[in-house]
């Protein structure tokens, strides 16, 4: 009879992120799920569609994040991909309670990435219009997002920067081909960080063809996040 596999017996919650017109059901956040469940550490797939998909607030999602961290003495690792990527770096630089980060293709410089796809003329459209015509890949339908998001976006890059100030362990991997979220701004967020890890792999955005690679980067590096103390100390951030 097979033995059950181990649980911890504490230690931080994983929670992921999905991105853009993604969902909790993304196929990432369900293969890592499925992968760490063997392990005996649950993932928390959170739900950032919100208020809704039309409305999509970037304020409304680092509230979902924080109310999911959990008490003031937990602690919380987050597993971010593109957009929720950008949110979990976003989190982590305000709240002590999140010990590590991976990032999945994150939406670094995301005004500018969506500016850079969608051409002068789509830009001032949505501005115009105050609405985007997208595809929800979560629901596999055509739908609509409003401007307000892009604004939120640049208020808080004028109000912290536009590069997150991270302090934790993090690690990011990054397909070389994305033409989404260009790998070059993980590049040079990374640059001369010691407690950054980027891994760069042979793959698009969606990184569909590096889930066995992502799976192993990430449990080695969240080893010492796998249960029982807090071993955050075990990294030092410059």
């Amino acid at each position: 009879m097979n033995a059950p596999p181990p649980v911890p017996t504490s230690g931080p919650r994983w929670l992921y992120l999905h991105g853009f017109a993604s969902g909790p059901a993304s196929t990432k956040g369900v293969w890592l799920d499925a992968h760490w469940a063997k392990q005996g550490i649950p993932l928390e797939r959170l739900n950032l569609r919100v208020p809704s998909m039309e409305r999509l607030s970037l304020h409304a999602m680092l509230d979902t994040v924080r109310d999911a961290l959990g008490a003031p003495h937990e602690r919380a690792v987050l597993i971010g991909s593109s957009l929720g990527g950008l949110v979990a770096a976003r989190t982590a630089e305000k709240e002590p309670r999140v010990g590590a980060l991976v990032l999945l293709a994150p939406a670094f410089h995301f005004v500018e990435q969506l500016q850079r796809r969608m051409g002068q003329e789509g830009w001032a459209r949505w501005q115009r219009e105050g609405f985007l015509e997208t595809d929800d890949h979560a629901e596999k339908r055509r739908t609509r997002v409003h401007h307000g998001i892009v604004e939120e976006a640049q208020a808080m890059d004028a109000e912290r920067g536009v590069w997150p100030d991270v302090r934790v362990p993090t690690l990011i991997v990054h397909g070389r081909r994305d033409d989404t979220c260009d790998v070059r701004y993980s590049r040079e967020w990374a640059r001369g960080k010691r407690h950054v890890r980027l891994v760069e792999v042979d793959d698009g955005h969606e990184l569909t063809a590096s889930l066995e690679a992502i799976a192993r980067e990430a449990d080695a590096f969240l080893a010492p996040w796998r249960g029982g103390e807090d071993t955050r100390q075990v990294f030092t951030a410059d």
